[in-house]
């Protein structure tokens, strides 16, 4: 594996070869690892809170944005496949332009996918404490304190990750099938009671503008950032060149079909009503009532929380893994890429992942930030991390496969269309902002990845005078 001061593109046979890191090797099948994955995204997330905001934006038109994102999601994900089928490491998105772009586009990576995982991971914390504040007022008629609710949290999913990552990825797995299962059963029942019939003004876009579904793309991909989290996944996955990019693939799909299925229900459940769906804090309550199961309707929201819970614990596992693959190539302290003996899991990054996160959600409470905003605005900043390494892992890509003897004029072509997609979004989502705070989000973006190269360039020239 190349360092942070080389030369990078060498990307061979070798690679083939996973190296362990200390981590417990072939400890995930194939189904924990699409747990990885499929955690991170939180489907569940953008069914209760996700959607309503991008249907106060799209309408009628909701599900085709949903449509359009998974088009681009798809093709990210393919780039991320293709990369996978060649290395597996836990540094995941970051490794693959590491190992094959010039140094300074790895530590962007490297920097732009640790705040991802880590802003994902504070926005759900955030979501968590709004669904625990919704579910406490429902039944309990009082408001918990933020502080606890979240170190809770935090603290719950710390310990999980470093404990054992089969039992972490098992938790994550059985929490999102619950909470997904839930869901389904709503929306099946859902047609039942409202008459089968087909929403033509979905189908027909009616009442829709096209200059507000820019912004509602951006949210929308939202929803699916984290699905290539089973590539952090490298040094513990059995059979990880093959598991891996089916893994990225699957939830690419999986929660495409989910989320425009729930778009599509979510509008015709409140049949036309849509000011009343954005703004409402329960969709998936109020369509079991409409179905008639409204107690399916309190198993969901509490399924909701306990989502959030499982995505900060993907955030969390993930962000510990590029930290340890960061550390490798010096661009941290080696005290992260150490794991520990009895665990395999990488303890220091894990307690330093979550106790970031902890603290910046808890800065955001005391000056007055609701749990809802907190996952707005987080959510916000965290898409900017994904689209960086999404950018530069599609650029590697037709290099990565010429240095093995594989280069494709149709994976080139794909790899630049992919590329062109990420700037488009991106250029949405710079137009997206709609207050002050949300605008200041890009800025703070570009100072955090120029401090980030800043320090890349800092430690190469200590390296070079050793």
């Amino acid at each position: 594996m190349t360092d942070a001061t080389s030369i990078s593109g060498k990307v061979d046979a070798r690679e083939s070869a996973p190296e362990a890191y200390g981590l417990r090797k072939g400890a995930l099948g194939p189904m924990e690892t699409l747990a990885q994955s499929v955690s991170a995204t939180a489907p569940s997330t953008s069914a209760s809170l996700t959607i309503p905001l991008i249907v106060g934006l799209a309408g009628n038109a909701t599900w085709f944005v949903y449509l359009l994102a998974t088009g681009s999601m798809l093709l990210v994900g393919f780039c991320v496949s293709r990369f996978a089928r060649l290395s597996a490491s836990p540094g995941s998105l970051y490794s693959y332009t590491a190992d094959t772009l010039p140094p300074a586009f790895g530590a962007a990576s490297a920097w732009g996918l640790l705040l991802a995982y880590l802003a994902t991971g504070a926005s759900v914390a955030g979501g968590a404490l709004y669904y625990a504040t919704v579910l406490s007022e429902q039944f309990l008629h009082w408001s918990p304190p933020a502080v606890p609710v979240l170190f809770l949290v935090c603290a719950a999913a710390g310990v999980i990750a470093y404990r054992d990552v089969k039992l972490s990825a098992e938790v994550m797995l059985w929490i999102e099938a619950l909470s997904v299962g839930l869901i389904l059963i709503v929306l099946a029942l859902l047609p039942f009671h409202l008459g089968l019939r087909i929403d033509a003004s979905q189908f027909h876009l009616k009442g829709v503008h096209l200059s507000s579904l820019g912004t509602a793309l951006v949210l929308a991909i939202f929803s699916f950032v984290g699905f290539e989290s089973a590539t952090t996944m490298g040094g513990e996955a059995r059979d990880p060149l093959r598991t891996i990019p089916r893994a990225v693939m699957q939830c690419a799909l999986l929660s495409g079909v989910f989320f425009m299925l729930c778009a599509y229900s979510e509008v015709l459940g409140f049949e036309g009503r849509l000011g009343a769906l954005s703004e409402t804090t329960s969709p998936m309550h109020l369509l079991a009532r409409k179905a008639g199961v409204s107690l399916l309707g309190v198993a969901i929201d509490c399924g909701a929380f306990i989502s959030m819970f499982a995505c900060v614990l993907a955030c969390a596992t993930a962000a510990a893994r590029v930290l340890m693959r960061m550390a490798r190539d010096g661009l941290l302290p080696a005290l992260f890429r150490r794991t520990n003996r009895k665990h395999g899991t990488p303890g220091a990054g894990i307690a330093l992942a979550t106790t970031l996160i902890l603290v910046v959600i808890c800065l955001m409470v005391m000056r007055g930030v609701t749990g809802y905003s907190i996952y707005d605005l987080l959510g916000s900043m965290a898409v900017f991390g994904f689209l960086t390494a999404y950018a530069l892992v599609a650029m590697a890509l037709p290099f990565a496969r010429r240095a093995v003897g594989q280069h494709s004029h149709l994976l080139a072509a794909v790899s630049a269309l992919t590329v062109a997609v990420i700037i488009v979004i991106t250029i949405f989502d710079l137009n997206s902002a709609q207050d002050s705070a949300h605008a200041r989000i890009p800025y703070l973006y570009l100072v955090y990845i120029g401090a980030g190269l800043a320090w890349y360039a800092l430690r190469r020239r200590q390296t070079k005078a050793v």
